[in-house]
């Protein structure tokens, strides 16, 4: 708090020059006894021509005060004038019509007590500063001026008063260390540690109580020094916390070679303070531990380095959860299971602001990776089958579901032995919220269980639920064939591709037609092939129906071993390039030009490896050539494409040009035998 400096002064108009003779200019240059003149007492012949000129020129100061009495400078030339003059009453009386109109100047009060220490008027100085005190308690000059001529003159007890009298307006830390600094000149080491007691009571700043400590340090003894780091820690509180002052600390205890207190108080710093305001402390922890802990303790400064930016990152942001993954892992390499279920406790705590699965995916992992180490590394198991049924309650089924909850909930009661648990959660899981992944997984519990009834009835509730799951109905095909029931697995298979809506079809084809063909129903086989051509004409439904019939043994040739090589029969040739004939056919009419290419392709090399000469060169003679054409495009411009050209098509071409030639001919004959016959 600044000392007011009264009311702003107000600037009066420069005085109105006054005329001064050359005789007055020669006497003041006399006074200022410039080089070359001679003193006032040599200059003036007696002493009554000395007290005119004084009387003269102590009317012109009066003059100049008169006009302008708040100008300081006026003053202060007068004073000094007077004490020239060793005219020390009448200076101490300008001094005083001075501090009449500045008396709060500082500038003042300092020429005005330095006067009178020059004249050695100690007791006039004294009582000068004792009023300056009183008038300006805030200008610690006027108090350092006060206590440094009480120390000179040797009253020391005077000058602890007048340090006293100072410490009750509380003024900054250097007043304060000037104080200390006396005491200690003078070995009263008592004293000295009492006026730190005030001293951090007035300014508890961290660095004032790192002062104290070495103060303590020097003069007292290491318990000392303790009690003074320890009243600081309490004083100031976790809010008011400095890192310098814990390293100033740690450092004391490494002096003395008291490694593990270091380490504690390290520890105890880390855990209370935030990462922006430790950063140093950190670095003095690691390079603490390099030097004196073992390989341990090393990892422990940076388990706590990581948990702190862990920290921070999850306060920051409480809804990342990588940060909480992160966090999470870090606490159980440290083997704390205590912190780690704290960590997994703030963390679970986090759901996500709105019921949107997509908000909830990194969200559930969370539950999952608690029930997890709570199961395999706490050995909890009653605390792991809480967490699964506190994370399925706390899922919202009616919009969206966790199939992998569920599945890993039955699959921890099948760990711990309790079958019926595990097939309650997922049925459960199957009437609340059913989803293709929930059947999958009751099923293949139940096929590892060899529950076969079990796995026919959940197959039926699953293809009932989606008709429209092609690997559901192949499953379940697969099932029955597995228990040797061809009936009924034909029987799916129908059910299966006589579905309206399928999401991959050609699944389920495929399926049943490689059913039928390795359970050497060929004829099934040639007429599903038939069946899947009505509805499509895809080209390679043509493709593997012609290597089907390629891979059909004749009658004579069943009885062979399966494993010897036989050579392909001409009834199997004749067959497969019949389908390539009606596929090629069948695209030609369509106009697929792609499709009729890549049939072209797959039927050149079937008579590559089973044709003849006669046959290969039919094919390769329908092989079509790609062309560079060019088209319009809705906007005027054209692009260029390439496209196939058969040679059929070109027969066809050549064979109608042909005829509309002969047709234009014949027009013109006939019109020019109409002229000739008029």
């Amino acid at each position: 708090m600044e000392q007011s400096r009264g009311p702003p002064r107000v600037k009066n108009k420069a005085p109105a020059p006054v005329q001064i003779s050359a005789e007055q200019l020669l006497r003041e240059a006399v006074d200022r006894q410039e080089p070359g003149l001679q003193a006032p007492t040599q200059r003036f012949a007696d002493l009554e021509e000395l007290h005119e000129y004084q009387g003269r020129k102590r009317k012109d100061f009066e003059d100049y005060v008169r006009r302008n009495r708040v100008n300081l400078n006026n003053w202060m030339r007068y004073a000094q004038w007077e004490l020239e003059q060793k005219e020390f009453k009448r200076a101490r009386s300008v001094f005083e019509r001075a501090l009449d109109v500045h008396p709060t100047n500082v500038q003042l009060w300092i020429r005005y007590i330095e006067a009178e220490m020059k004249t050695r008027n100690i007791n006039h100085a004294r009582n000068l500063l004792d009023r300056a005190v009183t008038t300006l308690p805030r200008i610690d000059k006027l108090w350092y001026k006060y206590v440094y001529m009480e120390e000179t003159l040797g009253n020391i007890g005077g000058t602890r008063q007048v340090f006293e009298r100072w410490m009750q307006w509380e003024p900054d830390e250097n007043a304060w260390s000037a104080y200390i600094k006396l005491e200690k000149r003078y070995g009263e080491i008592d004293r000295a540690r009492s006026i730190f007691e005030r001293f951090t009571i007035v300014h508890p700043e961290p660095k004032n109580w790192i002062k104290w400590a070495r103060f303590e340090e020097e003069f007292g003894d290491s318990e000392s020094v303790r009690d003074v780091f320890g009243t600081a820690v309490e004083t100031l509180g976790e809010d008011f916390l400095d890192e310098k002052l814990f390293m100033a600390y740690a450092r004391f205890e490494t002096k003395l070679k008291e490694y593990e207190r270091a380490r504690a108080i390290y520890k105890y710093a880390l855990d209370r303070m935030p990462r922006s305001q430790s950063t140093n402390l950190h670095k003095a922890y690691t390079q603490f531990e390099k030097q004196f802990g073992n390989e341990e303790g090393v990892e422990d400064v940076i388990l706590a380095k990581r948990r702190v930016q862990y920290d921070e990152q999850v306060k920051e942001n409480p809804k990342n959860y990588d940060a909480w993954f992160d966090y999470a892992r870090l606490e159980e390499a440290s083997g704390d299971a205590d912190r780690v279920r704290a960590v997994y406790e703030r963390a679970v705590a986090q759901v996500p602001p709105t019921q949107e699965k997509r908000h909830w995916r990194r969200y559930i992992y969370l539950w999952i990776f608690y029930a997890l180490w709570e199961e395999m590394d706490a050995r909890d198991i009653d605390r792991a089958r809480s967490i699964y049924a506190e994370c399925l309650k706390l899922i919202p089924h009616k919009k969206f579901t966790f199939a992998k909850v569920w599945l890993l909930r039955a699959q921890f009661e099948i760990r711990q032995m309790q079958l019926a648990a595990a097939r309650k959660t997922l049925g459960q899981a199957i009437g609340m919220c059913p989803k293709d992944r929930l059947f999958k997984g009751y099923i293949e519990l139940e096929l590892k269980l060899f529950e076969f009834v079990r796995c026919r009835t959940l197959y039926e509730k699953h293809v009932a639920w989606n008709p429209a799951n092609s690997q559901a109905w192949i499953k379940f095909a697969e099932l029955e064939r597995g228990l040797d029931d061809l009936e009924r697995a034909r029987a799916i298979f129908e059910l299966a591709v006589d579905q309206p809506a399928l999401d991959m079809p050609e699944l389920v084809w495929k399926a049943y037609i490689d059913f039928e063909e390795e359970e050497g129903e060929y004829d099934n086989t040639r007429a599903l092939y038939e069946r899947l051509l009505e509805r499509t004409d895809h080209v390679k439904v043509w493709i593997s129906y012609a290597q089907f019939e390629i891979n059909v043994p004749d009658e004579e040739e069943m009885e062979v071993d399966e494993d010897e090589d036989r050579p392909l029969s001409e009834a199997a040739k004749v067959r497969a390039r019949k389908v390539f004939e009606r596929g090629y056919k069948r695209m030609k009419e369509k106009g697929l030009k792609e499709e009729r290419v890549a049939l072209l392709n797959a039927w050149k090399s079937f008579e590559t490896t089973h044709g003849s000469a006669e046959d290969l060169d039919k094919v390769e003679k329908q092989m079509p050539r790609r062309v560079k054409k060019r088209r319009k495009l809705d906007d005027d411009s054209f692009e260029e494409y390439m496209d196939y050209v058969f040679p059929a098509d070109d027969e066809n071409a050549a064979k109608l040009s042909k005829m509309l030639a002969m047709a234009h001919n014949w027009k013109k004959q006939q019109q020019e035998e109409a002229q000739d016959g008029a």
